[in-house]
C-alpha cells in the first residue's frame, strides 16, 4: 500500500500550530510511517519550486495554518490548493482569522504609521515605509504586499475541513490523522471538534441564578476551582465557544478565550457571549449595569479575540 502524501504550511500565525503537530509525541513516528511529507518549510528544507513541480492534486492532504495577511500567503494558499486533494484549515488563524485578524480594527496605512513612525520605540527620521520593490546596486528586491485586511483561509481557497484551536490539541490532531488514514473523514465542510458549547464538557458547578456583580481581572481573585468561572466574575467564553478541547484552560482555573470559534448554531461569537453575559448580570439599574460591563477591558479584543474577520463586524470602517 502506498503512503499518503501530506503538506504542512505556516502563514500569518505565531507558529504554535507547527509545534502542535509535534505535540502528538511518539505518535509522530506513526505519521512518518503513514505518510510522506512533501512540503513543511518550518522543519525541512523545501522550496516553492519543489511544490510547483508537483502534479495537481498530488498531495492527499494539506494542513494549512495561519491567516492570509499578504500577497505571498495568498499565492501559496492557492498553489497548495491546486496541489492537494483535501485542504484542512489548521488552527484558529486559518479557520477564523485568529489573533492576527484583530488587525482589521485598523488598515494598512494606520498600522504602517504606528509601526514605522510613531511608536515609542521607533527611530525613523526619514519616515521610510516598506515598499514591495526596491532597486539596489545588485538588482531589484521584492517583498510581499501587506494587505489592508486579514482573511481566514476559506475566503481565499475552498476548504474541506476545519480543525480549530490555538493551537489544536494533540488529541484532535491525532484524531484527524487517524481518520485520514482510515478513510473515515466526515462530510466536507465539517469542523473536527464538538458540536456543543464548551460549557457542556466543563465539569464546574453552574447555577441558574443571576450571579455577576463585578468583573475581575484574573490577578484580582483566586477563583473557586469547583464553580463556574463566569459566575465568579471572570471572563470565560465557554457559553459562546465550540467544545472539543477538553476544557483545558478552564481546568487550569483560567477562563476560556474562545479559540475554538462559535458554536454551530450561531454566526457571531461576540454577540452570543454578550447575550450570555447579559443573562447573568445581577442588576437592573442601567448605570449599575454599565459599571459592571465596564469591568471588561477591551470588549472587542476579548469577545472577538479569534473570530473578528468572520464576525458580523468583520472589520472597522476603512
Amino acid at each position: 500500500m502506498s503512503k499518503l502524501k501530506f503538506i504542512f504550511y505556516w502563514a500569518a500565525s505565531c507558529g504554535g500550530c507547527e509545534i502542535a503537530v509535534l505535540d502528538i509525541n511518539e505518535k509522530i513516528l506513526d505519521v512518518a510511517n503513514l505518510a510522506d511529507i512533501l512540503f513543511w518549510p518550518v522543519a525541512l528544507d523545501f522550496k516553492y519550486k519543489d511544490v510547483e513541480a508537483l502534479p495537481d492534486r498530488f498531495a492527499d492532504v494539506c494542513f494549512f495554518n495561519g491567516a492570509i495577511r499578504n500577497s505571498e500567503q495568498e499565492h501559496v494558499a492557492k498553489l497548495l490548493r491546486e496541489k492537494s486533494k483535501v485542504m484542512v484549515a489548521f488552527g484558529s488563524c486559518a479557520c477564523f482569522g485568529g489573533v492576527p485578524g484583530l488587525g482589521n480594527v485598523s488598515n494598512r496605512e494606520e498600522i504602517f504609521d504606528y509601526v514605522y513612525q510613531t511608536s515609542p520605540s521607533t527611530i525613523n527620521p526619514e519616515g521610510t515605509l516598506p515598499k514591495t520593490t526596491t532597486t539596489v546596486a545588485e538588482g531589484e528586491l521584492t517583498i510581499p504586499e501587506f494587505y489592508d485586511d486579514v482573511y481566514p483561509l476559506q475566503e481565499i481557497v475552498p476548504v474541506e475541513y476545519f480543525l480549530p484551536g490555538c493551537p489544536p490539541p494533540a488529541k484532535l490532531v491525532l484524531q484527524a490523522v487517524e481518520a485520514i488514514a482510515a478513510g473515515k473523514l466526515p462530510p466536507p465542510g465539517a469542523t473536527i471538534a464538538s458540536d456543543k458549547a464548551l460549557c457542556h464538557e466543563c465539569r464546574r458547578e453552574k447555577s441558574a441564578q443571576k450571579a455577576i456583580r463585578k468583573f475581575y481581572r484574573p490577578y484580582e481573585i483566586i477563583p473557586d476551582p469547583e464553580k463556574c468561572l463566569l459566575e465568579q466574575g471572570l471572563v470565560c467564553l465557554g457559553p459562546a465557544t465550540r467544545g472539543g478541547c477538553g476544557a483545558l484552560c478552564v481546568e487550569a482555573n483560567v477562563g476560556c478565550r474562545g479559540c475554538f470559534g462559535p458554536t454551530p448554531e450561531t454566526t457571531d461569537q461576540g454577540v452570543k457571549f454578550l447575550s450570555a453575559v447579559a443573562s447573568i448580570i445581577d442588576a437592573t439599574n442601567p448605570g449599575e449595569i454599565e459599571k459592571i460591563i465596564s469591568g471588561i477591558r477591551d470588549p472587542l479584543g476579548t469577545f472577538y479575540q479569534f473570530t473578528f474577520p468572520i464576525s458580523q463586524l468583520r472589520r472597522v470602517r476603512k
